[in-house]
């Protein structure tokens, strides 16, 4: 019997090592690829993400994967943002200034105060309110960027650093996660799980 596949864009600013062995744990087969036709026909992407917000958009861009990925997530095929993948789905971060994002949340990306050590780096409590895949437990985190606020039509979860962040949204089978689920043990395994498993459509918004 074959392997489910997922498509992992390799970005360039990732460290696909992780995401990789999570999946392969699951017993789902990885599949490195950055091909615009490809990313618009896999049943699952993953955008991964480790490093700077310009660095991961001129990835996107040099490779002509910008519309492939805005039409997945407005047409809620089966998607999975970590960790700056999350943040690239937003308007703009203050990483970067200058740099436009894919858009799909109309959202700033801003950084940590100096209030608290940046990077966050290990585990937070994540929180969801009223999200189908998302569940309560502690994940992982390496973040010194974050979403405050969650955009209309997204179900969030949220943990507390520096004040009140997005942990994670879905909606549909888009599922974008400011921690590393491949990272967060048996509870992130658990919601990769779901994600695999999730035939929700476009049709959940809050």
């Amino acid at each position: 019997m074959n392997r489910r596949q997922v498509l992992v864009i390799p970005t360039g600013v990732a460290n696909l090592a992780s995401i990789v062995a999570g999946l392969e744990r699951l017993d789902i087969e990885p599949i490195l690829q950055a091909d615009a036709a490809a990313i618009a026909d896999a049943e699952y992407v993953v955008l991964p993400g480790v490093g700077a917000f310009a660095a991961g958009m001129k990835y996107l861009q040099k490779n002509a994967l910008v519309d492939p990925l805005v039409r997945r997530i407005e047409e809620s095929k089966p998607t999975l943002a970590v960790c700056l993948g999350l943040q690239l789905l937003c308007r703009e971060s203050e990483e970067s200034p200058g740099i436009n994002g894919l858009g799909v949340i109309d959202r700033p990306i801003r950084r940590f105060s100096n209030r608290v050590r940046v990077p966050q780096l290990g585990w937070n409590k994540v929180v969801p309110a009223d999200c189908r895949l998302l569940q309560e437990g502690h994940a992982y985190f390496a973040n010194s960027y974050r979403l405050a606020e969650a955009p209309e039509g997204w179900r969030a979860a949220y943990a507390q650093y520096d004040g009140n962040f997005i942990a994670a949204l879905e909606r549909g089978a888009v599922l974008a996660c400011q921690f590393h689920p491949e990272l967060s043990g048996p509870f992130g395994l658990d919601l990769l799980r779901r994600w695999l498993d999730n035939d929700a459509t476009g049709g959940d918004a809050c």
